[in-house]
């Protein structure tokens, strides 16, 4: 394990676990999340049902799931992130895009990286039956990631690990080795609702449990339709997901930077001015986003969502301040586009 290890770090992962494929513990959850509709629109959580728990019936011939960390603050990140990244939320007229997304695309980042590492593996002793996940397949990350001793669940659902915070994504191999488990670890989160109190639409219903139809995340990215109109002030200047349980969390000062540029932010997606945003052409869209995650959003989302956080923006603004007039005038600008859904969010906003 401490050879698999190393050959981790070597490839930019910050920790490395495996578990066993017993997952049938998970299973009454899962299916009560999805009973109760918190999937929303995202059919393909319900299409797949229990396979999600039972890696043996997704990979047959799996017996052990190879479970990987990998952090994604950017390289420059300053020590007070949280502080400045809250502050971006008080600034109405600037977008903010989740952290985790402001540079290159982590499918591939982390797909080619686990590939890589599973070719360490099979030089060691030689082939064998694997697969490679990323958030792209009826997998549940969480879960595979606690029961390795990645950390443990938080009560914003996300994972947390003393060691490293939330700010890192997870990735699977799936293998026909026997391989030794590493165990689990301790919960400690202990009185803390942080992250409950500070979901800005109450998206986090229980502990543990988070309603997918509220979360911003899943509202600027998952949703494809209308934003309900009860939701849109709450989303405030966020135009691509939604960092703050994170950033209220205590075991975030422990949160790793990560050693691989790929993760550095590019330009015009860390502090750019809704007006700006909205004025993107699709081929202009298209080209900042290349080889990012935005880009699966598409240009018309994108102008939705952008056109949501202007609205909010005037609604902050008093009567006959100067800085209305810009935000008006993006919005007119975009009023006869050609998309149903794009023009309904920039009438909605201009009523802000």
């Amino acid at each position: 394990m401490n050879q698999l290890r190393g050959w981790a770090r070597e490839l930019g992962f910050s920790h490395l676990g495996v578990a066993d494929i017993d997952l049938s513990a998970a299973e009454p959850g899962l299916l009560a999340w999805l009973h109760n509709g918190f999937h929303g629109r995202m059919d393909y959580m319900a299409a797949h049902g229990l396979r999600r728990a039972r890696p043996a019936e997704l990979v047959p011939g799996t017996v052990s799931v190879i479970t990987a960390r990998m952090d994604y603050l950017p390289r420059a990140t300053p020590e007070d992130w949280q502080d400045v990244e809250l502050a971006r939320l008080g600034r109405p007229q600037e977008g903010v895009v989740s952290l985790y997304a402001r540079g290159r695309d982590y499918h591939k980042v982390l797909r080619g990286r686990l590939q890589k590492l599973q070719d360490r593996i099979a030089l060691a002793i030689g082939p064998f039956g694997h697969r490679v996940f990323t958030d792209s397949a009826p997998v549940l990350e969480v879960e595979l990631a606690s029961r390795s001793g990645q950390g443990w669940r938080g009560k914003h659902t996300l994972l947390l690990s003393r060691e490293g915070g939330s700010m890192f994504f997870l990735g699977e191999i799936y293998v026909d080795l026997h391989l030794p488990r590493t165990a689990p670890t301790g919960a400690h989160c202990g009185q803390c609702s942080a992250c409950i109190d500070a979901c800005p639409t109450g998206a986090i219903v229980a502990p543990y449990r988070l309603d997918a139809r509220r979360c911003i995340s899943y509202l600027t990215i998952e949703h494809d339709g209308a934003i309900d109109e009860a939701l849109r002030p709450l989303i405030g200047n966020r135009i691509y997901g939604c960092d703050d349980c994170q950033l209220v969390c205590p075991w975030n000062k422990y949160a790793g930077r990560s050693a691989l540029p790929d993760f550095d932010p590019r330009e015009g997606l860390g502090g750019a001015q809704l007006t700006d945003l909205l004025d993107w052409s699709e081929d202009e869209f298209l080209r900042r986003t290349e080889g990012s995650p935005i880009r699966r959003i598409g240009h018309e989302r994108w102008l939705r969502n952008v056109a949501v956080a202007l609205g909010n923006a005037l609604a902050a603004l008093p009567p006959g301040d100067a800085r209305r007039a810009p935000l008006h005038a993006a919005l007119r600008r975009r009023a006869n586009h050609p998309s149903a859904l794009v023009r309904e969010h920039v009438r909605w906003a201009l009523g802000r």
